[in-house]
């Protein structure tokens, strides 16, 4: 079992992880189960369980060590997935409260379904629409680190994640060649109260042109936002309609 997941552990030790056997048969477990499950809930397009390994898990665990000293940490996963990249970071980091947003019902039964499994502790599965979610008091402004994987533009994905993040909160969104996308969300990022601090290259192979947009909250987020749902993907803020529907991220 162990022996099935040396990608994983040797670019773990890249990022400064040292796996510990518990951690690596929970690993085990969590890539078989999405295998399984994405037969009827089509969690994934990658199957291959090196890739899995690579593209999944380890890309998930590049945010580690931006992450890994913040004491009381509070996370959200915003368009969870198959728990992409909040299971894999709560594994390595059984210490922070992890919530997982995600929207699709049949995947949100399987993050149930994993937490279960898995005895995670300190975590919470919301199914639900960040527009909504976001205006609810329990969830607005409340994170230390908002995250978020393959879910929209990042003019389009800083409306819908900003307002959960607390003053002096960060957004780490997962992007690959990202330069673009980082130029015309300027206006949005501003209007959230939101400030560019960095785009951090990942330095693992496998996963080259993949990086990690950084954006410290530095203003509370105005209450208007984010818009009803759907109108943030419809108009993204400084952006003309047809320029919000592409650059969704990873795949």
């Amino acid at each position: 079992m162990i022996e099935e997941m040396e990608y994983l552990l040797e670019g773990a030790k890249s990022l400064g992880l040292k796996l510990t056997t518990g951690q690596l048969e929970e690993f085990y477990v969590y890539s078989q189960e999405i295998l399984c499950w994405n037969q009827k809930s089509n969690l994934t397009a990658i199957t291959d369980p090196k890739e899995i390994q690579i593209k999944h898990l380890l890309d998930s665990l590049s945010i580690y060590p931006l992450i890994q000293n913040i004491p009381g940490l509070k996370v959200i996963d915003i368009g969870s997935g198959a728990g992409l990249p909040g299971i894999p970071l709560k594994i390595v980091l059984p210490d922070i409260e992890m919530v997982l947003l995600e929207t699709n019902s049949k995947k949100a039964s399987f993050l149930m379904h994993i937490t279960e499994t898995l005895e995670i502790k300190r975590i919470q599965v919301i199914t639900g629409r960040a527009e909504e979610i976001a205006h609810f008091e329990e969830y607005r402004e409340k994170f230390q680190v908002v995250l978020s994987r393959a879910v929209a533009s990042l003019p389009v994905l800083v409306e819908l994640t900003l307002p959960f993040a607390t003053l002096g909160g960060r957004l780490i969104a997962q992007k690959k060649n990202s330069q673009l996308e980082v130029t015309r969300s300027g206006p949005a990022i501003r209007e959230l109260g939101g400030k560019l601090l960095e785009i951090r290259s990942v330095e693992l192979e496998g996963l080259e042109g993949h990086e990690l947009v950084i954006i410290e909250k530095i203003e509370h987020t105005p209450e208007k936002y984010p818009r009803h749902t759907g109108i943030p993907s419809k108009r993204p803020l400084g952006l003309q309609r047809s320029e919000g529907k592409s650059g969704k991220g990873l795949t």
